[in-house]
């Protein structure tokens, strides 16, 4: 999963094992009810219209979520005297978030920077879906990927609904457990994220862009809406909720085409093609080209063409950045700006993803954080 969260960096591609924490012992938490959306999501449940208007549905149901809450009197969220419902221990409850905060310092230095300048609940949260997003990441990719089969994935779903239940299972799915009580998170992305690690165990063509699209955003677009109502929408935003929303699915959709892209080798040493094969034939290419991995004009014509897709993608994205809440906009800002800079690799490498891996060097990344910052700074609808 590596690169990120909306709005965060999404574990794809940085797979290396999380160790659970032991669950401790305590008071049974007590059953809260949920409201959500229907496990089985819109974005899956009308096989004739496209993916993108299958997932708007779901793009929809998140945003209502959000309004609801923002028409009702604030949370303070701030208070941490008020007990949450389910979880008691506070001592434990500090110390898983901790935890997660370690994880993300670990595996997403950048982001975990950014996430310093938010609020502690507001930072502290975005660790939890970012670990949990990790963990699940890492049920297919892990060391021990080899071994999860689709019942696995069933035990970590149902381990998600007692999650949404008050009942976590262990540490770390109690400090997601804590969040969503706090924040409108719906249950319905961590499902379709879910349902991405499914395919990934039976599926590694792609006949054309709108399969692709759909399981971009099952495995990454799902984190930017796990993340918008942590992040939060500044006040002054004059922007629709569905917008931002709207956003904050391309800048998932942005980064997993572009792991995709920096990952073609790996991917095809592993068997698997995840570039649209209708698209592949119509510049005369075709797996046994991806596999040969050889750098031709053809190649180099079919990949200018998904780059150029992949930036579209981040044009869309950055349109929503700004509205977000003035202290999560610089994580989000260095995320995006970070991954569009390994598409430049790509082609400064003259298009070779067989065997030469794109990256962002240390002295670019350094320098792209004022910049992100300076961005962070400007108001809501600066860039639209």
């Amino acid at each position: 999963m590596a690169g990120v969260i909306l709005w965060m960096v999404c574990p794809k591609g940085n797979a290396t094992a999380l160790l659970s924490l032991i669950p401790r012992g305590g008071k049974k938490p007590k059953k809260r009810s949920f409201r959500g959306v229907s496990a089985i999501s819109g974005a899956v449940a009308n096989p004739v219209r496209s993916s993108e208007q299958r997932v708007y549905d779901v793009v929809l149901k998140q945003a209502a979520l959000v309004k609801e809450q923002r028409g009702k009197k604030a949370l303070d969220l701030e208070k941490t005297s008020e007990k949450t419902d389910g979880f008691t221990d506070w001592d434990l409850l500090n110390e898983a978030y901790d935890r997660c905060g370690e994880v993300c310092a670990e595996y997403a230095k950048t982001f975990y920077l950014g996430t310093l300048l938010m609020t502690p609940e507001r930072r502290r949260a975005v660790w939890a879906i970012y670990v949990w997003c990790r963990r699940t990441d890492e049920l297919v990719d892990g060391p021990n990927a080899s071994h999860i089969t689709p019942r696995a994935l069933d035990r970590w779903e149902k381990r998600l609904d007692n999650l949404f239940e008050g009942r976590p299972y262990d540490m770390l799915d109690a400090a997601l457990s804590d969040t969503i009580s706090k924040y409108p998170v719906d249950i319905q992305p961590f499902k379709d994220m879910i349902e991405g690690m499914r395919l990934d165990l039976k599926k590694s063509r792609y006949m054309n862009f709108d399969e692709l699209y759909l399981y971009c955003y099952y495995v990454a677009g799902t984190v930017g809406l796990m993340s918008v109502p942590v992040m939060g929408i500044a006040p002054e935003s004059k922007a629709s909720v569905e917008s931002v929303y709207n956003a904050a699915l391309a800048l998932g959709i942005a980064n997993q085409l572009t792991n995709i892209l920096r990952d073609v080798g790996e991917d095809a040493r592993r068997g698997r093609v995840y570039l649209p094969q209708e698209e592949l034939a119509r510049f005369g290419l075709s797996d046994d080209d991806v596999f040969r991995g050889q750098v031709t004009d053809r190649w180099r014509n079919f990949m200018k063409d998904q780059i150029k897709r992949a930036r579209m993608f981040f044009d869309e994205a950055e349109k929503g950045v700004s509205e977000l809440n003035s202290a999560s906009r610089w994580p989000v800002w260095a995320s995006l700006l970070l991954y569009r800079q390994i598409l430049d690799a790509i082609e400064e490498n003259d298009y070779n993803n067989f065997n030469k891996r794109a990256y962002v060097g240390k002295v670019k990344k350094f320098a792209s954080l004022p910049v992100a910052y300076g961005r962070a700074l400007v108001g809501t609808s600066k860039f639209i």
